[in-house]
């Protein structure tokens, strides 16, 4: 169950109207990296966790905290498209000043959404379901999360440099500031589940049936050996169980492949017939 608190976690209220950064502040409310993705990997990743504790614990808190981050943003939105002149466009579009602002509001945000946010990115290509990841193994979904808050932090920083609104700045910064935690967050809860699951992902399968011949060794398949000198390819491997091979020429180890003519009823190429009209002989069964 949730309440709602009329209160925000946190002050939005910009200075004065901006409806072209309203514009930009969509991309992370709604964008594969946005608050929107956040709250609904977290929750579904604690809704989904079969081991009851710290960490369906910590998922609930954290998604839920994400819910206010996108209440914040869209309240932040809205105040900036307050004051934006959306009627007698004409006329106003006489000012040079105003005809910049007008061609790049999202015109959606006065049309669609009255002057209000909107679940899409800054292109205005819809949020996505699709961005969200909830495996049901929690270390390779917790680093999923470190992914995405690295991702969210960086596109706030970069939307604080876009800004000189003091009380945009002023919410802007505390959303980076829980980036921060959350990222240090999700590296100690990884730190955490690797020391007794180990650091490979399923820890339970057994190695056994991969092909191990292959499993530590890093493949050169670019020019130049500039790859070489990292630990990836020298050392002991981080899962404590090898050491890195650098293989600089792989050569390939699978079979060269020949395709069978399809049903002459589908119509298609005849690969055996153009063998035969270039001397190339007859196709040989595929291997």
């Amino acid at each position: 169950m949730f309440y709602h608190v009329k209160e925000l976690q946190y002050t939005a209220k910009p200075s004065q109207p901006d409806p072209v950064y309203a514009k930009k502040l969509q991309e992370v409310l709604g964008g594969q990296f946005g608050e929107i993705s956040v709250m609904m990997q977290y929750l579904f990743q604690g809704w989904n966790c079969r081991a009851e504790g710290k960490y369906r614990d910590m998922l609930l808190d954290i998604g839920t905290e994400e819910i206010g981050h996108v209440e914040m943003l869209a309240t932040m939105i809205a105040q900036l498209l307050d004051g934006a002149p959306v009627q007698d466009q004409e006329e106003a579009a006489k000012d040079p000043v105003i005809e910049a602002v007008l061609g790049g509001m999202n015109p959606q945000h006065a049309i669609v959404n009255g002057l209000g946010a909107q679940p899409n990115d800054s292109a205005g290509y819809p949020w996505n379901a699709r961005y969200t990841i909830a495996s049901g193994n929690l270390l390779a979904d917790f680093r999923a999360n470190l992914n995405a808050e690295s991702q969210g932090r960086l596109q706030v920083c970069r939307l604080y440099e876009m800004t000189t609104d003091p009380g945009v700045r002023d919410m802007l910064s505390f959303l980076i500031a829980r980036d921060t935690m959350h990222q240090n967050q999700w590296m100690a809860a990884i730190e955490e589940i690797e020391q007794t699951q180990g650091s490979i992902v399923p820890s339970n399968f057994n190695q056994e049936y991969e092909k191990q011949d292959v499993s530590y060794s890093f493949m050169n398949f670019s020019e130049g050996e500039d790859s070489s000198n990292g630990s990836w390819a020298n050392g002991p491997t981080l899962d404590g169980q090898a050491t890195f091979q650098y293989v600089q020429h792989p050569q390939p180890m699978g079979q060269k492949p020949t395709l069978q003519p399809g049903p002459a009823s589908l119509h298609g190429t005849n690969p055996e017939e153009l063998r035969v009209k270039q001397g190339l002989g007859k196709m040989e069964p595929l291997q």
